[in-house]
C-alpha cells in the first residue's frame, strides 16, 4: 500500500531485495537492523528510508543523510504536529520507561505531558485506552495511532510521517530538530537469581546515590528482563562520561550482590 501511495505522488520507490526462507525473519535487516536501509538512502541520495520489522508492527526511518530516526523522534514529530492541528487527545503522549528524556523535554516545551509505562507495546496501548490518548509508542519503532488502528502498525506509521512531510514541505532531518536526544547508556548483566531489588541494599544504595547526583537532569532505570535471566540497566543524562562512570558503579554493585550465571 505505501509504495503505491508514494508512486501516485510521483515519488520513486527503491525496495531492498529480500530472500525469506521462514527462518531469517529480522536477520540483519529491517527495523531491528536498519543499517542497510540507512546505507541505501545515502547510496541513492534518497529523501528518506523506511524499515519495517518481520511482522510490520514496527517502523524506523532514515533521513536524507542516512541518519537513523527512531520511535522517540517519530513520536516527537507526530505529537507536535497533531497538537498544532488540535488532533492530539488528552494533552499527552504515552511511551515506555525506556524512551529518551529528550522526548519528555520536547513535549514539555509545547505544554504536553509524557505518560510512561513498563516496557512493551501492550502496556502502551492499555494506558492509551484508559487515559483517552490517541498517540503512543516505543523507541524501538512501535508507534500507535489509535485513530487509525488498535496496535502498532509500521505501514500506518510510515504513512503518517509521509503525510506530515507533505503538509509541512520540510525534510525529515529538519523536523527531527524539535527533539534534542540525551545520551543513553544500556547494559544487560546475566544473573544467577532474580532477587527483588528492594532486598539488595548495596545495589539499591548505589542507585539512589546516582539518582541524587543526576537530579532532574537524568534518569536511572534498573529492571529485570521479562524473558531472560538478566538485569537491565539504563542511564540518561547530559554528560556521557559521567554516565559511563555511574554505569560502572551500578554494574559492579549488581554483580557483587547478584553474582553471575
Amino acid at each position: 500500500m505505501a509504495p503505491a501511495v508514494l508512486r501516485e505522488l510521483g515519488a520513486e520507490v527503491i525496495a531492498l531485495g529480500v530472500a525469506p526462507d521462514g527462518l531469517n525473519i529480522n536477520d540483519r535487516c529491517g527495523a531491528v537492523h536498519p543499517d542497510r536501509m540507512c546505507a541505501a538512502v545515502r547510496e541513492h541520495a534518497a529523501d528518506l528510508g523506511v524499515a519495517l520489522d518481520g511482522d510490520a508492527d514496527r517502523a524506523v526511518f532514515s533521513d536524507r543523510h542516512g541518519k537513523l530516526v527512531d520511535g522517540d523522534a517519530i513520536l516527537a514529530i507526530c505529537a507536535r504536529e497533531l497538537h498544532a492541528r488540535g488532533a492530539l487527545r488528552g494533552g499527552a503522549v504515552v511511551a515506555t520507561i525506556m524512551s529518551n528524556l529528550g522526548l519528555a523535554r520536547c513535549l514539555r516545551d509545547v505544554g504536553l505531558e509524557l505518560v510512561r509505562t513498563p516496557v512493551g507495546d501492550r502496556y502502551v496501548v492499555e494506558a492509551m485506552r484508559s487515559g483517552g490518548y490517541n498517540l503512543g509508542g516505543e523507541q524501538s519503532g512501535h508507534v500507535v495511532f489509535l485513530d487509525h488502528g488498535t496496535t502498532g502498525d509500521g505501514v500506518v506509521a510510515a504513512l503518517q510521517v509521509l503525510a506530515i512531510l507533505q503538509r509541512s514541505g520540510r525534510p525529515l532531518d529538519d523536523l527531527t530538530r524539535v527533539m534534542t536526544r540525551y545520551p543513553q547508556l544500556l547494559q544487560a548483566i546475566t544473573v544467577a537469581e532474580r532477587i527483588p531489588l528492594e532486598l539488595l541494599p548495596g545495589l539499591s544504595g548505589v542507585i539512589r546515590g546516582v539518582e541524587h547526583e543526576l537530579g532532574s537532569e537524568g534518569r536511572v532505570v534498573v529492571r529485570y528482563s521479562g524473558t531472560e535471566a538478566k538485569l537491565r540497566i539504563m542511564l540518561e543524562g547530559p554528560d556521557q562520561d559521567r554516565l559511563e562512570q555511574y554505569l560502572g558503579r551500578i554494574a559492579e554493585a549488581a554483580r557483587r550482590e547478584l553474582g553471575s550465571a
